[in-house]
Parts: C-alpha cells; sequence; structure tokens
C-alpha cells in the first residue's frame, strides 16, 4: 500500500524542480508547461470516477496491474518526447497511476473497520508520505546533474519496480464483487444524497486543498521572490513532507481512540493557523525560505490528521461501495485541488504575488474546518 500510493505522489511532485527547465528546453511558456502539474492533477481526478467503480466490480488487483502498464508506457513517452505537446499529452496519461491514490484507500476499508482503517491510513500514508519529502529533493539534484528527462527515467525504474511488486504479491482484497458495472455506477446517487459523505469528502478536499494550491504556486514564488534554485527548491519542498509524516503518525497512534471527526476538527485548525502564519510573514515583509516552508510543514502536520480520517469515513459510509466512494472523493479531491493549483499560479504571477497564494490557502483550510464542523453536526463515525 505504501509503494502503490507511493509511486503515485512520485509522479505529481517528482518534476516541480524541473518544470522551468522543461519550459526553456522546448521553448514554451512557463504556464503552458505548469498544465504538467494542473492538468494531470484534473485528469487524475476524472479518472478516479471510473478506476473505483470499475475495482467494485473487477477487482482491485486487475485495474492496479493494467494501470501500472499504462504508466510506464506513458513515463516512456515523457523520457523521450521531442516537442511540448508529445510531452504534454504523455504526461496526462502518466496520470493513470492516481489508481493506487483511489484503490488504496479501497484495498484498507476492505480488510478492517472505520476507526481501524484510519489508523491503518494513517500508518500507510506515513510510509507514503517518505516519497513527497524526497521526490522534488531527487528531481532537484538529477536535475541539475543530468537534465530533466533523467527525472523521467527515474520514474520509470520506480514504476517498473512496483509494478512488478503487485503482481507478485498483491492479492484480490474484494470479496463481494459488484454485478453489473452499470448497477455500480447507479449508485452514485446514493454517495451524493448522504450528507456524511460529503461531510468527509469536502473536509478532505478543502484539506488537502490547501497543499495543491501550494503547488501551483510555490515554485514561482520560490524562484521568482525567494531566488532559491532548483535543488533549493527540491530540498525545502520536503519540509511540507515532513509535517506530513508526523501527521500520520499522529493518525495512526490515536485515531482508533480520539474517533474521525476529532483528529479531523484538531489537524483542520493546525493547518489553518499554520496558513495564517504564512500571511503574517508575507504582509510583515519576512518571508524566507526557512519561513516560509517552515510555515507549510505544519500545514503538512494539519493534513496528516485530517486525511487519513476523512478517507476512512469516506469508504465507511457505505461499504459496500469503498470503492465508487473512494473514487467519487478522490475526483473532489484531485479536481479541486487542479482548480486551486491554477488559481494559485494565475495569482502568484499578478499583482497578488506571494500574499494572494497565501489567502487562498487560507480560505481552503477555514472552509476544511466549517465542513468538519457541519459533519460533527450530524452523524458522524
Amino acid at each position: 500500500m505504501v509503494l502503490i500510493t507511493g509511486i503515485a505522489a512520485l509522479s505529481l511532485n517528482v518534476i516541480l524542480p524541473s518544470l522551468p527547465s522543461i519550459a526553456e528546453d522546448f521553448d514554451a511558456d512557463y504556464a503552458v508547461v505548469a498544465t504538467a502539474v494542473s492538468g494531470y492533477l484534473a485528469l487524475t481526478g476524472i479518472l478516479q470516477l471510473v478506476l473505483g467503480p470499475l475495482s467494485d466490480r473487477y477487482g482491485r488487483r486487475p485495474v492496479l496491474l493494467i494501470t501500472g502498464a499504462i504508466f510506464l508506457v506513458a513515463t516512456a513517452g515523457c523520457l523521450f518526447a521531442p516537442n511540448i505537446a508529445i510531452f504534454l499529452a504523455c504526461r496526462m496519461a502518466q496520470s493513470a497511476v492516481a489508481s493506487g491514490l483511489v484503490l488504496s484507500r479501497a484495498i484498507v476499508r476492505d480488510m478492517v473497520p472505520p476507526r481501524e482503517a484510519a489508523s491503518l491510513l494513517g500508518y500507510v500514508t506515513m510510509g507514503m508520505s517518505i516519497v513527497p519529502m524526497i521526490g522534488p529533493m531527487v528531481g532537484g539534484i538529477l536535475d541539475e546533474t543530468f537534465g530533466w528527462r533523467s527525472v523521467f527515467l527515474f520514474s520509470l525504474v520506480s514504476g517498473a519496480a512496483v509494478l512488478a511488486l503487485v503482481w507478485a504479491d498483491l492479492g484480490e482484497t474484494n470479496a463481494r464483487p459488484s454485478e453489473s458495472l452499470v448497477d455500480q455506477f447507479r449508485q452514485y446517487p446514493t454517495l451524493l444524497g448522504s450528507r456524511p459523505f460529503w461531510g468527509y469528502a469536502l473536509t478532505a478536499s478543502f484539506g488537502s486543498g490547501v497543499f495543491y494550491a501550494f503547488l501551483g504556486g510555490a515554485p514561482w514564488v520560490a524562484s521568482e521572490i525567494l531566488g532559491m534554485s532548483p535543488s533549493e527548491l527540491g530540498f525545502y519542498f520536503g519540509m511540507p513532507a515532513v509535517g506530513y509524516l508526523v501527521g500520520n503518525f499522529l493518525s495512526g497512534r490515536y485515531a482508533s481512540r480520539v474517533g474521525l471527526t476529532g483528529m479531523m476538527l484538531v489537524g483542520g485548525i493546525i493547518t489553518a493557523l499554520a496558513v495564517a502564519i504564512v500571511a503574517g510573514l508575507f504582509l510583515a515583509g519576512i518571508a524566507g525560505p526557512l519561513g516560509f516552508f517552515s510555515a507549510m510543514a505544519l500545514t503538512g502536520v494539519g493534513n496528516g490528521l485530517v486525511l487519513p480520517s476523512a478517507n476512512a469515513g469516506v469508504v465507511s459510509v457505505k461499504p459496500d461501495l469503498a470503492g465508487s466512494a473512494s473514487g467519487l472523493a478522490g475526483c473532489l479531491m484531485i479536481g479541486g485541488g487542479a482548480v486551486l493549483s491554477v488559481a494559485a499560479g494565475a495569482l502568484v504571477g499578478s499583482s497578488a504575488g506571494a500574499l494572494g497564494l497565501a489567502w487562498l490557502m487560507l480560505a481552503s483550510a477555514v472552509l476544511s474546518v466549517i465542513a468538519t464542523l457541519d459533519l460533527r453536526r450530524g452523524n458522524a463515525l
């Protein structure tokens, strides 16, 4: 579970320090190249609407194997792309690896009840958080040493290793596959009409939205305002992942005792306070690399508390629809993340600058807390 979610996280963020190099190599506008992140996120969200029901109908294992193979072909296409159009097309196809994100939640829920699922997901994502911690660091070093294409060679080798492990070691956990894929899609209104589902899904979406907005705007802020090199950016990008690691560890230890909404509320408040610190630093004109990324590390702690419990709640509202629920919630999370990523990129490039990015992240954090409070007023797990 750690590795299949980790390879999806690696594919998203390992290229972040290389975006300026890719734009220069293809002689393309940075805004166009940035769709390698925002477009990837958008397609990842759409795919999760399909991957969840497919896994409920045909099983988790075959979906993971097929999407893993697609990811390898697409990564090879990025590695050898002769122009920006082919590069972006292959980059979008890489989003097939999103199956690791959506199905890991369903696989865990297949095996254990809600509170245990939150605890187990905390430990799974704690291990997985190592990947976004080292991914940008490795990407930045590879870019400066061998060029940006070496980043995709690294992804290709890593993806092949994970696919081989899934083939050899992952058994099927969906003991009760649905009888019809059409009937499976027809179950979506059941989820959409569930207030608890929306509470958990919106908490996760707005909570993770803070990080996606950060992904969209931080590379520009780091290079243009803070004057950081790709390797420096890769190093500092690991700090939010360190915070996420800590938050996941705490979720693993305490989620089964505190409960899902309790963990979500504490995490949401920590995230909002951390982003308020970011806004204060830029308002005071004293933001530097260490201060900016240290505050973002604290948002990582908050997300590490929020997301395991929110994701466990999502797949527990209707246990027989765990794959579909995970896919639908993932679509909301990633799709919303894509919107926030694009908005952040536009804001930092405008007169709003870094402060605009901070306000956008703060709004997302506050909305996450509001969603949790509304959920606590109803029936929550």
